[in-house]
Formats: structure tokens, sequence, C-alpha cells
């Protein structure tokens, strides 16, 4: 299998990188490679010069405050493009693999959102988000789109490595406690991807959209505490005591771009359909950790 890599040296990608290559050749492509979903045309051109079986777009416009006054370019990025993909693919016969986002919905209520669920965002990222997708499936293309939640990895910066910072720095965090998710670690989404195009081939009734995250549900003020925690307990100086960590609500921390406030997931479809297990978020939290923290992890052994 040929498999093009779009987004390499994000976080997602980097990990992804390792994961697909077990499947067969990986070609990693990057803007200078051709590849830039600023410019679909282009893009285009590299998918009809590589003819790929699967392509893996790992690449998107995140910055979701800057979003909001620069529509245009991410809308470019995360609905042109991936429709531009989409059409290649169809052409070529070629699997997409696209991941999406919770931001396609309004975060309302307190269940956890099903792929059918009815979408409503917030946001220009939240928009372009939705867009990407209905394009895709327009296309007519083979494809897996994963929605996913509050994507982190060791590698780069991340919530849980910014709060440890600031926890040497102050003596009191104040972190917002009403939007609830599920941290769902890169190299967990990975591996799932890997799962995914090994078992969808031949099996056209599998395209579709699908959520992918962790088991469990958090805030980010809970993931704060677990974090720092989770580091005092093994011996990292923090500043920050351990009832240093107050809640506040969303709207004592303006942003450009609205956030929902229930970002919860339900990943039924793709546990039942690719005979999957979501690992709760706590244990890949810690591994991020150890690992950026240079630490050793404790197994967890199962009690007699």
């Amino acid at each position: 299998m040929k498999l093009l890599l779009l987004g390499p040296e994000g976080q997602l990608g980097w990990e992804l990188r390792r994961a697909l290559t077990p499947l067969g050749e990986v070609i990693a492509a990057g803007r200078t490679d051709g590849a830039d979903l600023a410019q679909p045309e282009v893009l285009a051109q590299c998918v009809r010069r590589l003819k790929p079986d699967a392509i893996v777009n790992a690449a998107a416009y995140t910055a979701v405050d800057k979003a909001e006054s620069e529509a245009a370019l991410a809308h470019t990025i995360n609905a042109e493009a991936p429709g531009v993909l989409a059409r290649e693919a169809a052409a070529c016969g070629a699997w997409l693999l696209h991941y999406s986002s919770d931001y396609v919905f309004d975060g309302s209520g307190d269940q956890p959102r099903d792929e059918a669920s009815p979408t409503g965002p917030l946001s220009v990222y939240g928009h372009s988000k939705l867009q990407g997708e209905a394009l895709i499936r327009a296309s007519g293309c083979h494809h897996l789109i994963l929605r996913t939640s509050w994507v982190y990895a060791a590698r780069g910066g991340n919530f849980a490595r910014t709060m440890l910072r600031l926890a040497t720095e102050r003596e009191r965090l104040s972190v917002v406690d009403d939007q609830i998710g599920a941290p769902t670690g890169a190299d967990l989404l990975a591996d799932i991807s890997a799962h995914l195009l090994r078992s969808v081939a031949g099996r056209p009734e599998f395209s579709g959209t699908y959520h992918a995250c962790a088991a469990g549900e958090t805030s980010w003020c809970a993931y704060a505490r677990h974090v720092i925690e989770w580091a005092r307990a093994r011996g990292v100086a923090l500043r920050v005591p351990p009832d240093g960590i107050g809640a506040i609500p969303t709207s004592a921390y303006p942003v450009p771009a609205r956030r929902p406030l229930n970002s919860r997931l339900d990943t039924r479809k793709l546990r039942e359909t690719f005979g999957l297990v979501m690992p709760a978020w706590q244990g890949g939290v810690e591994r991020m950790l150890a690992e950026a923290l240079n630490l050793t992890l404790q197994p967890t052994l199962p009690s007699p």
C-alpha cells in the first residue's frame, strides 16, 4: 500500500509516521513538497503525481482564535483543500482519512454526541471543519472522517506542559471548569488510524464518519489538577499548592472564538465497527507526562 501523509511535522502527523509504517510505503509530504493545503490545486497535482492508495490528511488550520480574523484562509485549508483531496481520491480510487473536531457541534447539553447528532459550530474554525466534512462526503470517495477532541502529544506544546510551566512560576492558577471533554493523545489517534486503514481494505461499506477520543471525561480545571498532582507525586518541584488551582467559568476567560462547553463524543460506532476499546484519558496523559518530563511510568496492575 502506498500512503500519502499530509502534515507530517505536526503532533498527529509525527505519530502517524510511526504508526502507518507497517502498512506500506509512507510518503510524508509537507508544504515544500507541493502539499500545501493553502494552495488546493497545487495539492491536487501532488496527488495525481503520486497516485496513492490512501491519503491521510493530518494537516489543518488549528489556530482557533486567529481563524476569527482569517476566515478565508481557514476555509481554504480546512474545507476547500479536503474537498480537493476527496475529489482526487475518488478519481484514483484511494481512501481518504481526514480528521475533524468536536467544534462542529454547538456544545449544548451534557450528553455525548454521536455521529448523527445535529451540528452547529460556534466559531469560524468549527464552520470550516464542518464544511470540509461536507465536501468530502459530496465527492463520493471512500473516506474515514474521524472527529476527535482535546488532542495533545509529548512532542511540542500542549495544555499539560503549559500548566506545569505556570505551576513553577505562580502560586495560584485559575482554569476553566465548565468545558467538558476527553484529552486524546496523538499517539492513540495514530494507532487507531492505522488499524482503520488496515481494516477497510476491500470494505467500502466502512466508509463514513466516526468519533474517536479517549474514554471518560474531565474539565480543563480537573485536567490541570490531575497533571499537577501526578507531577508533584513524582518529585517535580512546583510552587502551586495542592489547593492552588481555582475553577472559573468560560465567561471569565474571554477569547475571540467561542468554545463548545460540551465536547463529549460517543465512540460506540467506532468501537463496534472496528472492534476497538478506548483507553481512559488519564493513562494517556500520564504516559505523555512521563515522556515529556523524562520520568519512569510505573505499570498499573489489576487488584488481586
